[in-house]
């Protein structure tokens, strides 16, 4: 069993240096607890940066910061100030954060700071190549280092990666204005579990793989070159214990034992025993929606005056990336809003707005939460939001109300609490109106069922639950492993091959042979297949037929001249050793012009799609068309034909991306099982990619060594996992004749 490596842009501790001493503190983030029982359990190590750049580490000062981060089980990645000026605050927070969360007024594309992202995490991927043993499991995190799993997988091809997405995945319409959109889906897709808080996010992600890659999505499943990769939600919780103990003790605290917080919050109540305290805590982010919740605050007053003197509001906007210019103009107006607020319904007695701009120790956070009637969490994007299950944490009497924004990834888990849109104000003034008047037991029926959920999915058992997907996908790969050709098993087929006196090797085109293209003309043969099946066609006591769904008129352009044995059109017409073409099965072709109409329309209503007609069977192709607009059209479409071809024997064979109707006589395991019958054989070979290949694998007998070219659901009795591995296993059959 190998170790865990955890892989975040920041170390779960800080370092202070002192009189050349170095101290190590554990950091009190979400990341850092989450990971807390991964890292602790067992060999694992985490890797990340210090915090102290490459131009603040003396010589001397080095292997001490490395024996005090090894100490904590941690190893730290070299970064300059011109990497965390480039990676982190150039892409990382003005390319990336922005731009997935929806705030494309905000988002940069330099290609300065896309270059510096590139080399950042190509030093974090060497960094694990350096550290990591083949059976060690890697568990990269979030959108600064999303080109990490690709990196690795390079250099460790076996290893297992999973990644996880602490922010939200934007939809395809988004993220297509990314430039180097390919770049970090190929270096996310080097994972072998992609995890996101929600399942929109995860959604967002696949559409996006399907539509800019055009890569094949089974429900959650890609495939991607030779792997499977799986993506999933996880939600993250919290430290529940930890929040909901520190609040118990707080009820219990004698007077001298309480904060200054606390005992101003205390005063302040007891003057006015029925006003309530809002609460609002956040980083100071455009993403947070702080200003639009002063200026919703605004018109809640407004709208309901009754609630002058009656209500406060406590904001704790926690500093963050205060040299980036978005971030000082945010700052500046939310401090003018506060100011103009106050200064307009203060009175003598009462200040509506409490304003904090500094981070506040963790004792502090629990007097807030605790003592505050309403929690009032807006953010227009959010990732995920624990502040919202960190306050319901802590409501040990089950009293107080959570207002939370719909647009936070924890709504979809706590739809009792008041979800409303961040911009629509009077929905917000009515929201704060209702929770100011919920009655007690309403508050605590909804909070009871939240902490119970809260409780039973928290931070612990987030981490366990995608270590456990994780070791799942690796299990699933060797279940995959056990039917793929693998070496030994290519051996004994090779053997087979060698000792037969007789062999018969049929071989799909598209997919199998050759790549697909957009346009079916333009996937011609290259000059490395010509020599391989010129190669193959020379082999003594062997008969090598192409076996595809094309017309005969291109392949007699293709291969007529060469000689080869050819089945076309699925079983409809074979040439023997390059001569003309013959038909095999006697079919009709008057359905045609009624079908024709129909493939029409949905060409007209399916901007891209095509019809490609052969002498006895028509195809509609949708592989230019968006991959899922042209997924719905296809089944609208096989609906209608099955319903229309019900009683003219006719059958609809639903291809890679490509679906035709043909006579129900007609197949490749027909006119395959044709071919055996008319030789004595003792080796048979079939190899295909698609449904159409299925009536192979099924007619040919039990001894036929059948190959699908993919991972999909079939009755091969073996699978390849590319047009590459296709060629190089065919290579071995000329090599070892």
């Amino acid at each position: 069993m190998g170790k865990t490596i955890i892989i975040s842009n920041r170390l779960p501790v800080q370092l202070e240096i002192s009189n050349g001493r170095i101290n190590a503190i554990p950091s009190v983030g979400g990341l850092a607890t989450g990971m807390k029982s991964v890292h602790s359990e067992g060999d694992s190590l985490w890797i990340g940066w210090s915090g102290l750049v490459e131009e603040d580490i003396s010589e001397e000062l080095e292997p001490k910061i490395d024996q005090a981060l090894a100490e904590h089980g941690s190893s730290k990645v070299q970064l300059t100030k011109e990497d965390i000026d480039g990676f982190y605050y150039g892409f990382s927070n003005r390319t990336i954060w922005p731009l997935f969360h929806y705030f494309m007024e905000y988002t940069e594309f330099e290609w300065d700071s896309w270059e510096s992202y590139q080399a950042v995490n190509q030093k974090f991927a060497d960094a694990i190549v350096e550290k990591a043993d083949p059976d060690d499991t890697i568990w990269v995190h979030d959108y600064q280092l999303m080109l990490v799993p690709q990196m690795v997988r390079e250099q460790l091809p076996d290893i297992s990666i999973g990644f996880f997405l602490h922010i939200p995945f934007p939809s395809y319409e988004i993220f297509r204005t990314l430039p180097w959109r390919k770049e970090i889906l190929e270096g996310l897709l080097g994972s072998d579990l992609i995890g996101f808080h929600t399942y929109d996010y995860e959604r967002h992600f696949l559409s996006s793989v399907r539509r800019l890659l055009g890569l094949e999505v089974s429900f959650n499943d890609i495939y991607y070159e030779d792997r499977m990769v799986e993506v999933d939600s996880f939600p993250m919780g919290i430290d529940y214990k930890k929040f909901s103990e520190t609040a118990a003790k707080h009820a219990n605290r004698k007077e001298e034992e309480l904060s200054e917080l606390q005992k101003r919050l205390n005063l302040h109540k007891n003057l006015s025993p029925d006003a309530k305290f809002l609460l609002s805590i956040d980083r100071l982010d455009y993403t947070k929606g702080i200003a639009k919740r002063l200026n919703a605050f605004e018109y809640f007053l407004n709208k309901y005056p009754q609630y002058k003197e009656k209500v406060r509001l406590i904001i704790l906007a926690v500093p963050s990336r205060s040299n980036v210019p978005q971030y000082q103009l945010l700052k500046k107006e939310v401090d003018e809003l506060v100011g103009r607020i106050n200064g307009e319904f203060a009175t003598v007695n009462w200040t509506p707005i409490w304003y904090f701009y500094r981070s506040m120790p963790f004792e502090n956070l629990i007097d807030l939460y605790t003592t505050c009637d309403i929690a009032w969490l807006t953010p227009i994007r959010d990732g995920m939001n624990l502040v919202a299950k960190e306050y319901i944490a802590t409501r040990t009497d089950q009293s107080g109300v959570l207002i939370l924004s719909e647009m936070a990834g924890s709504a979809n888990e706590m739809n009792e609490a008041l979800l409303i849109n961040p911009n629509n104000f009077e929905e917000i003034a009515d929201t704060l109106d209702r929770a100011i008047n919920m009655p007690l037991e309403e508050q605590k029926s909804r909070n009871a069922v939240l902490q119970k959920r809260l409780e039973r999915y928290n931070v612990e058992n987030w981490a366990k639950d995608f270590m456990g997907s994780l070791t799942e996908q690796g299990q699933k790969e060797k279940s995959y492993v056990a039917r793929r050709l693998s070496v030994d098993l290519m051996n004994i087929v090779l053997n087979d091959f060698q000792d037969a006196e007789r062999r018969l090797l049929f071989l799909d085109y598209d997919g199998t042979l050759a790549g697909f293209h957009n346009d079916p003309q333009k996937a011609g043969p290259d000059d490395e297949l010509y020599d391989l099946l010129d190669s193959l066609n020379a082999l003594p006591d062997t008969d090598v037929y192409l076996v595809s769904g094309r017309d005969k008129e291109t392949f007699s352009k293709w291969f007529q001249p060469k000689g080869y044995n050819m089945i076309v059109e699925h079983g409809v017409w074979i040439s023997r050793n390059g001569d003309d073409f013959k038909m095999l099965e006697n079919v009709k072709k008057d359905w045609m012009s009624k079908i024709r109409p129909v493939l029409e329309s949905f060409v007209d209503r399916t901007p891209g799609s095509f019809i490609e007609e052969k002498n006895y069977s028509l195809a509609w192709h949708y592989r230019k068309t968006d991959p899922d607009f042209g997924q719905k059209r296809a089944a609208e479409l096989n609906t209608v034909l099955r319903s229309l071809i019900a009683n003219d024997d006719l059958s609809v064979l639903n291809g890679n991306k490509v679906m035709e109707i043909k006579s129900s006589n007609v197949n490749k395991g027909r006119a395959t099982m044709r071919v055996f019958a008319e030789k004595e054989y003792d080796f048979v070979f079939a190899i295909g990619d698609d449904w159409t290949d299925e009536f192979m694998f099924q007619e040919l007998p039990a001894f036929a060594v059948t190959v699908k070219v993919g991972r999909q659901k079939t009755q091969a009795k073996y699978f390849l996992d590319s047009i590459k591995n296709v060629r190089g296993l065919l290579s071995r059959f000329v090599m070892n004749t």
